[in-house]
């Protein structure tokens, strides 16, 4: 019997990403796995946002919404964690030995390796290629980037932990930290990430109102500031970065091949 690939998120209100993620992905995963709340991490109420578009396969869509509203104590990291918990108590339609996968919404494994998955270890972690504001607009300085996780059903006990403990420089410490989880396998050529592809104002608001409440301030969150940066192929936190224009190409995902007119918009010409 196949183990079924569910593909998880937890989502604020960028349906243009989810729309993406689901036309390159839907004819390798069983789920789609929606978790949206009804606040921001910050704590502040927000309303649903999702859209059930009428072409997605309804069988595949999970939409889950938290509507309790985080703890008073609690700060933006915790409910972000609050969140990717909830979204793991209703995941009671997985089988053990089925596939969970974790990401950011922009954050897209490689199809390619989805065909007949395997995975060797307790954990996976998909490296993935790092894009800035347009669908070829390359980061070299984040890339790979550690994105999607995966593990087995049974072995998932907290999608924090996965997503927080689980990362690769874990292979370089020495069999005796025991502290540390190195059961891990490598899934290079992992995927995508495309990060901010977005316009200022959304960038704006998803800076004020994420968890890196460090980047929230007008020197980062700034619509203008962050027009000129874009404008300029610019880090936003002024590290320095100067992000490279590239050709769209087999590289990248299929779907967006075969749609670069769709998608016009967010591919960078000059």
């Amino acid at each position: 019997m196949k183990n079924k690939i569910v593909d998880c998120i937890t989502f604020f209100d960028n349906n243009f990403m989810f729309d993406f993620r689901y036309n390159v992905l839907k004819n390798y995963v069983d789920y789609f796995v929606i978790c949206e709340s009804t606040f921001d991490h910050k704590g502040n109420a927000k309303k649903k946002n999702f859209n059930k578009k009428n072409n997605y396969d309804s069988k595949k869509i999970k939409y889950l919404v938290l509507e309790k509203p985080f703890p008073k104590n609690t700060n933006i990291w915790e409910n972000q964690a609050i969140q990717r918990e909830f979204l793991l108590d209703n995941l009671n339609f997985v089988d053990d030995e089925d596939y969970v996968f974790f990401s950011d919404p922009d954050e897209i494994p490689n199809p390619s390796l989805l065909t007949n998955f395997k995975l060797k270890n307790k954990y996976g972690i998909f490296m993935q290629q790092c894009f800035n504001f347009k669908f070829n607009l390359f980061n070299k300085y984040e890339s790979p980037w550690e994105g999607t996780r995966v593990c087995k059903k049974k072995n998932l006990k907290s999608i924090d932990f996965m997503r927080q403990k689980v990362v690769s420089k874990n292979l370089n410490y020495s069999f005796l930290r025991i502290d540390k989880e190195k059961d891990i396998q490598i899934f290079n050529n992992g995927g995508w990430h495309f990060n901010n592809i977005l316009n200022p104002d959304q960038i704006s608001l998803k800076l004020r109102t994420f968890a890196h409440s460090e980047f929230a301030s007008e020197k980062f969150s700034s619509p203008e500031i962050i027009k000129k940066n874009i404008e300029k192929k610019k880090d936003l936190f002024g590290r320095g970065h100067i992000y490279k224009k590239v050709e769209i190409d087999e590289t990248f995902p299929e779907y967006l091949i075969n749609n670069k007119d769709k998608y016009s918009k967010w591919i960078l010409k000059e």
